[in-house]
């Protein structure tokens, strides 16, 4: 069965091979797409699927369906740097949630000024890059399909 992965965020779809990181960029962590989120204000990163939290740090969250596929979002490249400064979490490790539920919220403006990337990587874990479609381009807003896992 396919699972459809929202946007976590509003923004330019790029692909992973752009990410100014080494790691997402040669899909390391696995496939997926990554979101360029528009700047000037906060923003609310939301769950792309609905399931549980299986890990929540400020800058960083998985989600794992009840399906038992994990999907990985990562809010900013090297933000774990700042210790959560800046972040301010919705919801804890364990909770359940639905598709779109907001899960972070930061500023992409002060990930920029601290001279960091404010790229958002959304990775289907322990997939293989055949199982993973993308169905965004362009601009995405929060909620749209960004790619199906077969």
């Amino acid at each position: 069965m396919s699972l459809s992965v929202l946007a976590p965020v509003a923004g330019q779809v790029m692909p992973l091979q752009q990410v100014p990181d080494q790691v997402f960029a040669e899909g390391i962590v696995g496939p997926g797409l990554a979101i360029e989120p528009p700047r000037g204000g906060v923003l609310t990163v939301c769950s792309p699927v609905a399931g549980r939290i299986l890990k929540a740090h400020p800058h960083a969250f998985v989600v794992l369906t009840h399906e038992g596929k994990g999907v990985l979002v990562h809010v900013g490249i090297d933000t774990v740097q700042l210790s959560g400064a800046g972040f301010t979490v919705h919801i804890g490790e364990g909770e359940e949630v639905a598709a779109g539920a907001p899960v972070v919220s930061f500023d992409p403006d002060e990930i920029a000024d601290g001279g960091r990337s404010p790229v958002c990587p959304v990775i289907a874990l322990d997939a293989r890059p055949a199982q993973v479609e993308p169905v965004a381009s362009g601009e995405v807003e929060v909620g749209e399909v960004l790619f199906d896992w077969a």
